[in-house]
Formats: structure tokens, sequence, C-alpha cells
């Protein structure tokens, strides 16, 4: 029986034109790798596959590839079939009369907080997790799925979190999502069906955060600061509040044990939600970290976590752990099917399940609150009018200035080769607080052997 083409080699789209098949078939193979299409190196179809392709002759192909290959185009081996020749590009030309723009370089060190220490992601035991994944994993799992996710990992999160956390989950209340970003997009929409127009925030924060709500047709209140943090004693005009409790971003403070209880008892009162972004939760380095604000009201505070911290936000995975009556209109407000990546959803709860998860973070901390105290360290010795504020926790340290010179170090900064915003950067524009002149330094972004050289050169920086 003859072979179908489907079956035969590589596939490779060509349509001879003009008078001639053989002329026609060298012509279009010859624009082929003229115009780029066909890289040099490419291993082309052997003569057999590509005329049973086309319905032509095996001889016609043939001779083709030979015009070819005495012209240049192709090279042709005995065992390494007939490939696409290498070639030389033309050096471009450029006018003698003008100077071609030039791009900005980029920094040499970035300080930018959010980002952990990528170089340090466990690649080797992420591998042997997604092997094993997919090896256990069930055909049905590579289909469309629960809008809420893998049961694996709902499952591996409910135990995890609940452990590790405090937090009082069951898988059935949890929804994965990619990342924190999706699940607060998902929340405004949820938030604006129920009628809420408006969303208490902290007066320091990520102003992507604000766009999203804001997006979902909610407007942000800016919620009052003072020395002990952000208060929380009465959101007024608000039908939830967003906050990072266990470490706040970016002023480093956790939220005080009275105002934890205050904005519980509100949501209470008044039927609010409380959306709790656990941001840097599992990294406190002085102390055992505070355990979940969820803890204290499960049916009143919607808690939200991701992978982008403790392993990298390239992953997309973030999850969501629900009161029992927000679950079904959280589905449907995240889609009829997961969006989220079936196979990176099941190595990840076969890392959790596995401890991998577990002694990743632990060395992850170690490593972090070495950078952390070197930085102390150095600021003590090298630039004593700067104080490091906040916690000893997360991925970042707030630096603050002597008054009126943040814009000044901000700049400093960049000419050596640093990349590294000012408080001012995430302060809310309605914020009724007396501006603050500080640095936010995410220490966890660059690689262990370039922290050293990062480090000296935000010290020539301060003042």
């Amino acid at each position: 029986m003859a072979r179908s083409w489907a079956t035969l080699g590589v596939d490779l789209h060509l349509e001879p034109t003009g008078s001639g098949v053989r002329k026609g078939l060298t012509d279009a193979l010859r624009e082929a790798v003229r115009s780029g299409r066909l890289a040099p190196g490419t291993r082309l179809p052997s003569s057999r596959s590509l005329a049973a392709d086309l319905g032509i002759a095996r001889n016609t192909v043939a001779d083709a590839y030979a015009d070819l290959v005495a012209e240049g185009w192709l090279t042709a081996r005995q065992g390494s079939g007939t490939r696409v020749a290498e070639r030389t590009p033309p050096a471009p030309r450029t006018a003698p009369a003008a100077t071609p723009a030039r791009e900005p370089g980029r920094p040499a060190h970035d300080l930018m907080p959010g980002t952990p220490d990528l170089a340090s992601f466990p690649r080797a035991e992420w591998l042997k997790a997604a092997r094993r994944a997919l090896t256990a994993a069930p055909h049905h799992a590579l289909g469309y799925g629960d809008p809420r996710g893998r049961a694996e990992l709902r499952t591996a999160l409910a135990e995890y979190l609940s452990r590790a956390r405090g937090v009082r989950a069951d898988p059935e209340r949890i929804i994965v999502c990619a990342g924190f970003s999706h699940g607060l997009k998902v929340l405004g929409a949820v938030l604006g069906a129920r009628g809420v127009r408006s969303v208490a925030v902290e007066s320091y924060g990520l102003d992507t955060h604000r766009m999203l709500l804001t997006g979902a047709g909610l407007a942000t209140l800016p919620l009052p600061l003072d020395e002990q943090g952000t208060r929380t004693d009465e959101p007024t005009g608000a039908g939830a509040v967003l906050l990072t409790p266990a470490h706040q971003f970016p002023l480093g403070l956790p939220l005080h044990p009275d105002r934890r209880a205050a904005v519980v008892d509100w949501a209470r009162r008044t039927g609010g939600l409380v959306l709790e972004d656990d941001y840097d939760g599992e990294f406190r380095y002085d102390r055992q970290p505070v355990g979940a604000l969820q803890g204290l009201d499960p049916d009143h505070v919607v808690y939200l976590g991701t992978a982008s911290k403790s392993l990298a936000p390239g992953l997309r995975l973030g999850w969501m752990v629900l009161p029992p009556g927000l679950v079904a209109e959280a589905a449907a407000a995240k889609g009829r099917a997961d969006t989220c990546g079936a196979l990176d959803q099941l190595t990840l709860a076969e890392f959790i399940t596995s401890g991998a998860y577990d002694r990743h973070v632990r060395a992850a901390r170690l490593r972090y609150r070495r950078r952390r105290d070197a930085l102390v360290r150095a600021l003590a010795s090298r630039a004593p009018e700067v104080r490091v504020t906040g916690i000893a926790a997360g991925l970042h340290a707030v630096l603050r200035l002597p008054p009126g010179t943040e814009q000044a170090v901000v700049q400093a900064a960049a000419w050596q080769g640093l990349a590294v915003p000012g408080l001012s950067r995430f302060r809310h524009p309605d914020a009724a607080v007396e501006p603050l002149d500080a640095l936010v330094v995410g220490y966890g972004t660059p690689p262990e052997h370039a922290w050293a050289g990062a480090l000296e050169a935000l010290c020539r920086a301060l003042p």
C-alpha cells in the first residue's frame, strides 16, 4: 500500500510555479533559501519524500537538488542528506550622514523589588518532579479541565497552606490562577457583579494592582497610615479591603495585631470582604512568620498566594482560598475551562508533596537573610544617615533617606548602573499622608555572585 504524505520525512511547504515542473521546483527552493524561510543548515526532505509530498517524479526532485547544489544554495553529503548551505550575509549598508540611534544600556545591577533570584531556581528538583508528575498523570489531565484547577494541586496546597501559613481551607475552596494579578482580576469581576463600587487599599502599594481594580470599574480608596502601619479601623465607603498583612509592600511592616482584628470585625459587621495578599509570607528571618489573616475568619477573607516569590514568576501559578459562598462565582468569572497549564500544576503538586518545596523555601530563606544582613552591615558602616526600616523579612528593604533627597539618590543610583526605585513610585495618588523619602531595594533579584558588586554600587550612590 502506498504511504501517505503525512508519514514521510519532514514537512516542507513549497508551491512550484511557472512553466516546467523542474524549473518551478528549483525556483521555489531557491527563493525559500534566499528569503531566509529555509535557514542555513536546515535539512531538506529526501528526494523520495518530497516527490511523494508534491506528487511528482523522484528524479525531478533529485535534479532540482543537484542544480541548487551546483549553484551553492544547497550542500549534499553522503550520510547527512541535503541541507541549506551556510552563507555569510552581506554587511548592512550604513548611510554616512546618519548616526544610528543607540538604545540605553541595561543597568549593571537590578535591584527592583518583587523578583527572586532566578538563578537559584531548583531546576534539577523541578525536572524530577515534572517527570514523576507526567508519568503518573492520567490521560484526562491533559484535557481542558476544571476551571478551579487540577485537584492534585488544590489538595497539595490545602495541606501546605494549613501547615505552613495557618490557612483554613479544603481543596474545594481553592482556585488556581495565573499569578496574583490574574486572581485579583477575577475577584474584581466578582465584586463588580455583586454591586461593590470601591475597594480600600494601602496608601503605598503596586499601581498595577490598583489599575486592575480600576479596570474592573472599582474605585480605590487609600487607607490611613501612621507609624504603626496601615490603619484598618473603618474603611469608609468600601465594599472590600486589599491588604498585604504579613509583610506590607513596600513599607515592610506586618499588620498590627489590633488592626488585623479590626479589619476582620469590619468585614463581619458590614458583609465586606478582605482580600489578603500573602506577599513574602514565607520569608521571615527573625522569628516564625505571622500566620495568615484568613485563619481569623475564612468566611470573610480571601487568601491569595503565588509561587512567584518562592520559585519564579515565570511559572504563572497562584491560588485563591475563597469563602464557601464565593467559589462558584469566582470559578465562573475565571472561565469555563482551566486557563493554567495542567503539566505545571501537576509538577508543582508533586514538588510540594515530595517535600522539595519546603527544602527550597528553607534554603532560599537562609540565602536572602544573608543578603539582608550584609545590606544592613554595609549601610551601618558606610551610610550611617540611611536607615533600614521594616521587619527582617521578604525580598526587599526600605532605606529611609534624609528628607528631600529621594530623587537625587535615585539619579545617583542610575549613574552607578543600578535599577532601583524610590518609595514615591508606589504612593497612591490620593493618599493623605506625608510623602516619605526612601529607596525600595530588592535584594532578591541579583544572582548570588553579583550581590557584593550590587551592594558596593548602592553604597556609592547613597548620601
